[in-house]
């Protein structure tokens, strides 16, 4: 039977729509299929009552590769959103990232060097040598204040353990600042598609044939047969049916309300950093393109337990994940005819520029060798 296209692309996320996008460009014949009712993956935007809402959790925008900053602006503008979340600690308010805003906020200094005394001071009291647990190496890291109020409980909900269980290389480092600056990333290109990132991933994938609510591993021969090469971007697992176990994931559940107020928490993104709130952060999604629309719309995150069947958001890289993947890699590997991107199928948590640095590395080392 003759081949239909050149590439079935499983999946219309930005890598799936990145590597569409660039073998069309170069002639090639593509098709994508994805499981879900719309296009974008987990940066899939709708517009609600005149919000852009972030259906699956903030998404900003930054890079530091010129190249990247320039490859998106083909698909949309982005306006100059810079990312300045706050914590919320019982009540208490502190700045994001870690800065010499929150630490005039945690202990009433007002200079550089009496921050570095008073973390340098808290380190020592508690410093444990060759530390084992998040907990040793946090401590170690900021002291115990910081930890206490502003990593203890957010990372507590985000991996539903306890800090004493969880190994102490999640943590290698933690970006301490003495200066009073807010801005959350250090790269020098930040922003967010005005329009959201769906306009963006249509523009990508304008003129490709697409095919949604469609399970590609439910029907996998027939699909195979209609193109020369895959573009795998789903769970590599799930691709070998499990055959050595599955690999482990935290998941998401996102609760979502609409408020009729024109400011709810003004701010983007506020993070719950006590144990005792049940989700992780709220993010207000009208201040991700600054709106003035007189109603808001409001997303409680909580982090949960992966289990099949639900969405998998982050993997879960120790040691033993780890080591089932590199069994899955053999064999994707070996399977000649299909390419496994994106961060399900290279079990990896991938920022979205480097999602598509990935994808543009590897359309044109396939392209190249045809």
């Amino acid at each position: 039977m003759q081949k239909k296209y050149d590439f079935l692309i499983v999946g219309a996320g930005l890598y799936g729509a990145v590597f569409a996008h660039e073998a069309k460009k170069a002639g090639k014949t593509c098709f994508i299929l994805d499981k879900r009712n719309h296009i974008g993956g987990n940066v899939h935007t709708e517009k609600v009552a005149d919000i852009q809402v972030h259906r699956y959790g903030a998404h900003i925008f930054h890079t530091s590769s010129k190249e990247i900053w320039q490859y998106v602006h083909q698909f949309a503008e982005f306006n100059r959103f810079t990312n300045s979340p706050l914590a919320n600690f019982k009540g208490e308010l502190y700045n994001l990232p870690f800065n010499m805003n929150t630490f005039h906020q945690m202990w009433g200094v007002t200079t550089p060097e009496e921050a570095k005394q008073k973390i340098e001071q808290q380190r020592r009291d508690s410093f444990v040598d060759n530390p084992r647990t998040l907990e040793e190496q946090a401590i170690n890291l900021v002291g115990r204040d910081i930890y206490e109020k502003l990593i203890r409980g957010y990372t507590e909900k985000q991996w539903g353990r306890s800090c004493h269980e969880l190994p102490a290389f999640i943590i290698r480092r933690l970006p301490v600042r003495f200066t009073y600056d807010n801005n959350y990333f250090n790269d020098s290109y930040q922003g967010i598609p005005i329009g959201g990132y769906t306009a963006m991933v249509e523009k990508m994938i304008e003129g490709i044939d697409v095919q949604l609510e469609t399970d590609y591993l439910a029907d996998k021969a027939y699909w195979d047969s209609l193109a020369e090469r895959i573009v795998y971007t789903g769970p590599i697992d799930a691709y070998f049916d499990y055959k050595f176990g599955v690999l482990a994931y935290r998941s998401l559940i996102f609760e979502n309300e609409w408020l009729d107020t024109d400011n709810y928490q003004g701010n983007a993104v506020v993070n719950y950093t006590d144990r005792e709130t049940p989700y992780t952060r709220i993010i207000e999604h009208k201040h991700f393109e600054f709106g003035r629309q007189k109603q808001t719309i409001i997303t409680r995150e909580y982090s949960v337990e992966w289990k099949p069947g639900d969405e998998p958001y982050y993997p879960i890289n120790d040691e033993q994940n780890n080591m089932l993947y590199a069994k899955y890699k053999q064999l994707a590997d070996a399977e000649q005819h299909v390419i496994f991107g994106g961060r399900l199928g290279e079990y990896r948590y991938y920022d979205m520029d480097k999602v598509i640095a990935a994808a543009l590395k590897r359309v044109r080392e396939v392209l190249g060798k045809e």
